[in-house]
């Protein structure tokens, strides 16, 4: 048997990491600003999250969610203190696009709605309701095409106000920075108006933090940039620093009944020992706190560099779009095999960068000085 080819695949097997860094099976060590994808949020490998896995799994690595898991209360507890939503519940389940289908569900329960509102060129995940407010006709099958989502201009507030007006909206999905919409960060204004908005027609707004947040913004939530309470935060990536995780943040004002949601393998023994020592490592290394200041200096440094073939560069903490008038792909592939850096892409001209949050100075110079090398000699 052989694996169903859905990935176009760099060459190289990535065996080891540490800190910000990867290597191959070949010995060769490449600075890693792609992250697995946002995924690693406090570095590979990272001594505190072997030993928090490690110690839980001798215990016990799994029980259903048929009894109490003390984990599950603790990281609860945790994430509401660190975030600053200690007054939600929290749903534990596997990934992003779990965490979202769940919170679309929450918002059909609760206003007795289906109609979703979606950002165009945004992207919620694959799964039947996810894709359907992915704006990627190219991966929404027919089967999960339903005409339940309606995509909107980005920071078009009026566009917004139109359709929620009408009254059976049932939620509005927004990245407060898209990801794979390249880099695009909505403004306060849009913001502000759209939660005045969903208040006043009765609508679910919910916030898409599982690329733009876990501290990668800058602070804990993207959205806390912009002063705005959701109804629902969706969390999944660097929850976990690797270990499958999601999450849903639950306003106070739903009520949960017996059997609305569940989960097998959600808010497991080990996921919680992994997404607690996340936090622990967050917190004692201040890594929100670098996430805004490395990626400040990265993001102005690179803005005043004047590189030839950068058209902007824009983004918030270590989430930062390098739109080119070139392809990315002439690009990538060079800082890849010349320079050993992994960057991540988007759309076909924009480099993105999700280096863990650990980034430092030094690697975020070696980053500029690579990127341009490689620009002036193409």
């Amino acid at each position: 048997m052989e694996l169903f080819d859905v990935y176009p695949l760099f060459p190289i097997n990535i065996v080891k990491g540490k800190g910000c860094h990867v290597w191959d099976d070949k010995g060769q060590e490449y600075l890693d600003l792609y992250g697995g994808h946002a995924v690693i949020s406090i570095g590979h490998a990272h001594p505190r999250y072997i030993q928090g896995i490690t110690d839980q799994v001798q215990q016990l690595g799994f029980y259903s969610n048929s009894v109490v898991n003390k984990l599950q209360q603790e990281l609860a507890h945790r994430l509401g203190k660190a975030s600053g939503y200690e007054d939600y519940s929290l749903f534990l389940i596997n990934s992003g696009a779990e965490a979202n289908e769940n919170a679309m569900k929450l918002a059909s329960f609760h206003t007795g709605r289906t109609r979703v509102l979606s950002i165009e060129k945004a992207f919620h995940g694959r799964t039947s309701l996810a894709v359907e407010a992915t704006d990627n006709p190219k991966i929404v099958a027919p089967i999960n095409a339903n005409g339940h989502v309606t995509f909107l201009p980005i920071n078009d507030l009026e566009a917004w106000a139109a359709e929620l007006r009408k009254g059976d909206v049932a939620c509005c999905m927004v990245e407060c920075m898209q990801g794979v919409g390249g880099i695009r960060l909505v403004t306060r204004e849009f913001m502000q108006g759209l939660r005045a908005l969903c208040d006043e027609t009765g609508t679910v707004l919910v916030c898409d933090e599982i690329q733009c947040g876990y501290g990668r913004s800058g602070k804990f939530f993207c959205h806390q940039h912009f002063d705005v309470r959701p109804d629902i935060i969706t969390v999944a990536k660097g929850i976990a620093n690797g270990f499958p995780m999601g999450g849903v943040l639950i306003s106070p004002k739903f009520v949960p009944v017996y059997g609305m949601l569940g989960t097998t393998f959600g808010g497991n023994h080990l996921a919680c020992a992994a997404a607690l020592a996340v936090l622990d490592v967050m917190e004692e290394e201040r890594l929100v706190d670098n996430a805004a200041f490395v990626g400040r200096y990265l993001l102005e440094t690179l803005q005043n560099a004047q590189l030839p073939h950068v058209k902007e560069v824009r983004g918030k903490g270590l989430m930062i779009g390098i739109e080119l008038d070139i392809p990315y792909k002439d690009v990538r592939g060079r800082l890849l095999f010349e320079e050993h850096i992994f960057t991540g892409c988007a759309g076909t001209n924009v480099l993105r960068l999700l280096p863990p949050l650990c980034l430092g100075i030094e690697e975020a110079n070696q980053f500029i000085m690579s990127l341009q090398h490689v620009l002036q000699t193409i």
